[in-house]
């Protein structure tokens, strides 16, 4: 008797945990039943992925959608439906929105946003500040949330933990990894005037200065081990921080961006303006050399966007009252791919950044991986399509992309979330299917 399932794949170069296989997948119930050899009247919904690549989901672990709050940037939906034509599975989205994400109120305020409006699946962070780090053990073990986010330094919104006895108090209190925005707040305030009074966006890496990036840096890890927390460090963006991190491995895991490995100043500062101005900042050509060879090393752990919209008008605003960030979220795979296809780093370690490496960073249960008992999540590539990133793809409300004109090769074909085709060629199907990610239990 041929076995059944509700949806099978067939013809593509499957990514295993073993490597690259032609091989057919089956899925039963939202979850990879099989692998192997499919007979074509086997039943349910049938994907022909001949001539394409079949990779585990890849996973985002920082994107800001900004709801609630300033949604005229971003929601849950338009945020997710880029992540989808982006070939994104699931995101994890930040605190700073307004009201920040601080209460289990604000947590399930947002999971009773994002049901049946987001099109990946998804989970949030609660943000850290003085008031609430007494209570973190409880609000990090809530359903939906992915962990505790900590800003040493400001950034958008109001978060913030600048001195040592609370970052210690927020260390304390928990048990799972904290995500921390490192930059000295301190540095940042005694440097503020070197733009205070305007500025060319070229002094943005100036004042937030290498030193600002290495002295948060070096006080983190210091506190994370004298309290023995586990921390994961976002987009990190020097030289300094990297040979410093790779001695800290026992405790610290690493993310990187897009952004800071194809883009390097004063060039982009040149050609872009305020679009390139971001925290922390694009630094110019050795930083970006030593994010590469950190990749090739091991040290970096995964790849986030940290998708961080604001609209043209609000860009435009002169230094330093343009806001910083950009949007990333559609455009990370397409990105990545392209710097595989252009000798950078092997398919095998894309995947790891992309998929294995957020898995094992967050402890997410079922996902990270194409293997039976797993999520039937799948980003389907073409890594030989010729494509250009352009403003009238991206799906986001500000309708912009510092990539705007690149061209590249590889791109996302389709997006399957458990099972339900969420995208195929430029377009989303159907309805939003994303669900709260689960995590792995934590003592």
């Amino acid at each position: 008797m041929t076995d059944t399932f509700d949806f099978v794949i067939h013809g593509g170069v499957v990514f295993t945990p073993g490597g690259p296989v032609e091989l057919d997948v089956g899925v039963r119930a939202g979850k990879i039943a099989t692998l192997g050899k499919i007979d074509g009247d086997a039943g349910g919904r049938h994907f022909d992925a001949k001539g394409l690549t079949v990779l585990p989901g890849c996973i985002d672990e920082q994107v800001h959608f900004r709801e609630p709050g300033p949604t005229h940037k971003e929601d849950l939906e338009s945020g997710t439906r880029g992540a989808v034509l982006g070939g994104i599975v699931a995101v994890f989205e930040m605190p700073n929105t307004d009201p920040a994400t601080t209460t289990e109120a604000a947590i399930n305020d947002k999971i009773a946003r994002a049901t049946g409006r987001c099109w990946t699946d998804f989970a949030f962070y609660v943000g850290a500040s003085p008031e609430n780090a007494d209570e973190l053990y409880a609000l990090e073990r809530l359903p939906g949330c992915c962990g505790i986010k900590m800003f040493m330094g400001s950034s958008t919104g109001t978060l913030l933990v600048a001195d040592d006895e609370n970052v210690a108090r927020v260390l304390k209190s928990g048990s799972r990894r904290v995500t921390v925005h490192s930059e000295d707040d301190m540095r940042l305030q005694e440097r503020a005037a070197l733009v205070a009074g305007g500025a060319d966006v070229s002094m943005h890496p100036e004042w937030r200065d290498v030193e600002t990036a290495v002295r948060s840096t070096q006080r983190l890890l210091s506190l994370a081990h004298k309290h023995h927390r586990r921390v994961h460090v976002l987009h990190v963006t020097t030289a300094e921080e990297m040979a410093l991190l790779a001695q800290h491995k026992d405790i610290a895991t690493v993310e990187v961006l897009p952004q800071h490995l194809t883009l390097a100043a004063p060039e982009c500062y040149q050609r872009l303006g305020t679009l390139a101005q971001m925290n922390p900042p694009i630094r110019e050509a050795r930083h970006r050399d030593a994010l590469w060879k950190a990749i090739n090393d091991g040290v970096v752990d995964c790849i986030g966007s940290d998708h961080a919209p604001h609209t043209l008008e609000e860009k435009a605003r002169p230094y330093p009252r343009s806001p910083s960030g950009l949007p990333g979220v559609q455009t990370t795979v397409p990105l990545m791919l392209n710097h595989v296809a252009e000798g950078r780093l092997t398919l095998q370690r894309f995947v790891d950044l992309m998929t294995a490496g957020p898995a094992r960073i967050f402890g997410i249960a079922g996902k990270g991986r194409i293997a039976v008992g797993y999520d039937a999540d799948f980003t389907v590539v073409d890594l030989k399509a010729k494509r250009t990133i352009t403003n009238a793809w991206i799906a986001s409300r500000t309708g912009w992309t510092a990539f705007d004109g690149m061209d590249v090769t590889g791109w996302p074909i389709a997006t399957i979330i458990r099972g339900h085709v969420a995208m195929r060629d430029d377009a989303v199907l159907e309805k939003p299917v994303g669900a709260p990610v689960k995590f792995q239990e934590t003592l």
